[in-house]
């Protein structure tokens, strides 16, 4: 976890799909700034545990279930954060589901599930929070994307990576709807990351050779896209939305 500069007072912030790996990092680096978090996640026992050990008191860090498939958890986070911390003003639209899947072998069903998750949540949660953002005349908003969704995708899923590339398209469209009222919209798009989903997922000899295609050599760090919202998410950063930040080693290049 990384230091940063404290937060203003007030700053309320809901991290998607928190309870582990790249979500957790988020919430601790968020933390870290000052800022109160809440981590969502459908593993309500996960993100509660993680929140404790973020902060022991339950003074700045709470664990909330959260099933991004559905606008009603949404509208319940918003509402509890509201009530509680008097927020939210920060969304992190981590959560998603990867699988790996042949092109051909896809079926309806195990497609219409993956973007449900990345694509559909992003969605959700961009429309609820956004629409609460705009009333504020603050707020920020930050999708997580993936390089999948910018060259198709190496070690995951059609399914995912067509989904990834809707969720770049959505940051667009309310960056553009938003923009004057406040409220920024960005996406972050990281390469292959050093996080224990990607080694669950990914067999090893196949991540060996899509780490050796690396141009830098290395899986991506966490914390460094962590680092990445922290300043996306940022007062100061008004003046950027509508973009997407890539962190993927080399691997694609614009």
């Amino acid at each position: 976890m990384t230091g940063g500069a404290a937060a203003p007072a007030g700053r309320v912030a809901l991290v998607t799909g928190a309870a582990r790996g790249l979500g957790r990092a988020i919430a601790e680096r968020l933390f870290a700034a000052g800022h109160r978090v809440a981590l969502g996640d459908l593993d309500a026992a996960g993100a509660a545990a993680a929140a404790a050990e973020l902060d022991p008191a339950g003074e700045r860090a709470t664990g909330l279930f959260l099933d991004v498939r559905r606008r009603d958890c949404f509208e319940a986070a918003r509402d509890d954060l509201a009530a509680r911390w008097g927020g939210p003003h920060i969304l992190v639209n981590n959560a998603g589901r990867s699988q790996v899947e042949e092109l051909m072998a896809i079926s309806p069903e195990s497609f219409s599930e993956v973007v449900a998750t990345n694509l559909e949540g992003a969605f959700l949660g961009c429309q609820v929070f956004g629409a609460h953002f705009a009333d504020l005349g603050f707020g920020r908003i930050v999708n997580l994307a993936s390089l999948a969704g910018q060259n198709g995708g190496t070690a995951t899923g059609a399914h995912y990576a067509a989904a990834k590339g809707g969720v770049l398209t959505l940051t667009k469209v309310f960056a553009r709807e938003l923009a004057g009222r406040g409220v920024t919209v960005n996406a972050v798009s990281p390469g292959p990351l050093d996080l224990p989903v990607v080694r669950e997922s990914v067999p090893a000899d196949r991540l060996a050779a899509v780490v050796a295609g690396i141009p830098v050599g290395t899986l991506g760090s966490p914390a460094f896209i962590a680092d990445t919202v922290a300043l996306l998410t940022a007062d100061h950063a008004a003046s950027v939305t509508g973009a997407c930040w890539d962190a993927n080693g080399g691997l694609y290049m614009r």
